[in-house]
């Protein structure tokens, strides 16, 4: 899988003016996929609720390159490693998808891998709270997606939503999803 056109979280937003000069770091995040006799999965994490960022929030492991990453795709594997227990070794690097400008000023690119093996999942107290499995037919389908919006900084701001149980799948997490989706078609 070759990455395309980049997202954003601006791309429903075209109003939204952005600061000149703006430098976006580099993060990688996890696109964890494995197979069950139910299929194909993919897993994802509640954000911890004491983070000042995004408390409580669905995403991808991973997180933003450091000076000792060679690459995002290092990136998404050591943050999945710290914060899920998934070891690197246990994961084929499919690809990745397009890049996905964050309104929190990160570049972060989907790294799609392949889980081997069955694991023992040990969220990050610090930084997860819950590691869940949805199945990859619920978020690679078009029609489970909807454009919602709510208040951010005094102006309305839509963004994706792909709800599945009790988790509600929004905002990057789901931008990137849905840019998946687009490809698929």
């Amino acid at each position: 899988m070759r990455a395309g056109r980049p997202s954003s979280d601006f791309d429903l937003n075209p109003d939204t003016v952005l600061p000149v000069g703006r430098k976006l770091r580099p993060a990688g995040v996890l696109v964890a996929v494995f197979e069950d006799r139910k299929g194909l999965h993919l897993i994802l994490t509640k954000r911890s609720s004491g983070l000042k960022h995004h408390p409580g929030q669905i995403a991808f492991p991973g997180g933003k390159q450091d000076e000792g990453d060679t690459d995002v795709t290092a990136a998404a594997l050591r943050e999945a490693h710290e914060e899920i227990g998934l070891h690197p070794s246990n994961v084929e690097v499919l690809g990745q998808l397009p890049a996905h400008e964050t309104v929190t000023g990160f570049m972060v690119t989907p790294v799609i891998g392949y889980v081997h093996t069955a694991f023992e999942q040990r969220p990050e107290p610090g930084e997860v709270e819950e590691i869940f499995t949805v199945p990859l037919s619920h978020v690679l389908n078009k029609a489970n997606f909807a454009i919602e919006g709510r208040m951010w900084r005094g102006q309305r701001r839509s963004y994706f939503a792909v709800p599945f149980g009790p988790y509600y799948i929004w905002g990057a997490t789901a931008r990137m999803l849905r840019a998946w989706t687009d490809q698929m078609s």
